[in-house]
């Protein structure tokens, strides 16, 4: 059984916390969205109002094993000093003789911030020497970087066996507390999965794993091509997955046996290229033009989920319906974010590009939770236990 941060006595104790702090950067350094920072304040708070001495670890970007300045957490550092009105104090480095000693002198209540995990390559290689150096001075883990918790890495699951008691921040009990909620719990019917994005390849643990649990199964984005081509349907130049054409077929009879309803999309906006001045034009899914490519879901289809969506009581949705990002090929996801906004249910947000939609369609408000982890999230929409809980249980 996993303890958590608020059930552990912190006073006067070492804290090393994971954490995901690897916020987008603008051209001049400066961070771009603080929201994963934000993310994990509750568990700071705590740690520092119960006395903990709070030593956090994170990563920022891809630094490959090597120190990159650009990656530096320094900018952090500074943003949760303000977030939490008191000095972050940041290590030059995550491990070594100058560190301990930082650690060391740390008073009860004060915060310190190791430098980027990934400037070693011993953080994603799970090497055992790196994560006893992490270890070193902790009386007590606790891992709130849900995030980053389907990796094996040396911070995730290197160090619970390490330090005398191990936990899950808050953030990580509101990820898991919610997930439990929409997959396990007796969720609130009907239940609605929405699944979208790029390629069936990413979704297919997901979408085999919730069809025994949900009651319709809403499918967008360029995933849905491989779905229409199995049905016979030309697609044109759409992204296509042809060595998933029967995997697609199969999965539909599955949801059909089930009596699972499984939308795909009637109506698409198709364009010759992905650009904001390409001539968009509406079309039958199965009609594509051979030199068009789909890029969003035409405004029957945007009809037809939005209904999907209206009486659930637990929505679950990860990807979105088109190139959101570029005006011509906005609408569906846009619509769809708002019928899931309007809806009563309990909804689950997952993935970096779907939590942008809400957030774009300014419906952030208005859904259950959104969470951190877009990897993380389809992990557990696969049925998959994380790496990081699996640690966390073991050394508990």
């Amino acid at each position: 059984m996993i303890k958590y941060i608020d059930e552990i006595p912190l006073e006067g104790q070492r804290v090393l916390m994971r954490v995901d702090c690897n916020v987008p950067l603008d051209v001049s350094g400066e961070i771009a969205d603080d929201n994963r920072i934000r993310a994990v304040l509750p568990s700071v708070r705590h740690a520092v109002e119960t006395g903990a001495r709070l030593i956090l670890c994170a990563h920022l970007g891809h630094p490959k094993g090597r120190r990159v300045e650009k990656y530096s957490l320094s900018p952090v550092a500074l943003r949760l000093g303000e977030l939490i009105g008191q000095e972050v104090f940041m290590a030059d480095d995550c491990i070594g003789p100058e560190v301990d000693q930082l650690k060391k002198t740390l008073a009860n209540g004060q915060v310190l911030l190791l430098e980027n995990l990934r400037y070693y390559k011993g953080e994603t290689e799970n090497d055992p020497d790196f994560a006893a150096a992490l270890a070193s001075q902790a009386d007590v883990y606790i891992n709130d970087a849900f995030a980053v918790s389907h990796r094996p890495h040396a911070s995730v699951v290197g160090i619970p066996g390490l330090v005398k008691k191990c936990g899950a921040g808050l953030l990580m009990k509101n990820e898991l507390t919610y997930y439990e909620k929409a997959m396990h719990t007796n969720p609130a019917r009907p239940m609605v999965a929405i699944l979208g994005g790029a390629k069936v390849s990413t979704k297919l643990g997901g979408i085999k794993n919730v069809i025994p649990k949900v009651d319709k199964i809403i499918i967008g984005g360029a995933m849905a091509n491989t779905f229409l081509m199995a049905m016979g349907q030309d697609m044109g130049r759409s992204l296509i997955e042809p060595e998933l054409v029967d995997t697609a077929r199969s999965l539909m009879n599955e949801a059909e046996k089930r009596g699972v309803q499984f939308l795909l999309p009637t109506d698409c906006v198709v364009a010759p290229e992905l650009s904001e001045n390409a001539p968009a034009s509406v079309v039958e899914a199965g009609s594509v033009p051979p030199d068009q490519m789909v890029l969003d879901i035409g405004p029957e289809t945007t009809e037809l989920f939005c209904s999907a969506v209206e009486n659930a009581g637990t929505i679950v949705w990860n990807g979105p319906m088109g190139a959101f990002e570029i005006k011509p090929f906005s609408r569906g996801t846009m619509e769809l974010a708002h019928a899931v906004g309007r809806s009563s249910a309990l909804s689950i947000i997952g993935g970096g590009d779907t939590d942008l939609a809400i957030h774009l369609a300014g419906e952030t408000d208005n859904v259950s939770y959104m969470s951190t982890g877009g990897g993380a999230f389809l992990h557990l929409l696969e049925g998959k236990e994380l790496p990081g809980i699996k640690a966390l249980e073991e050394a508990c």
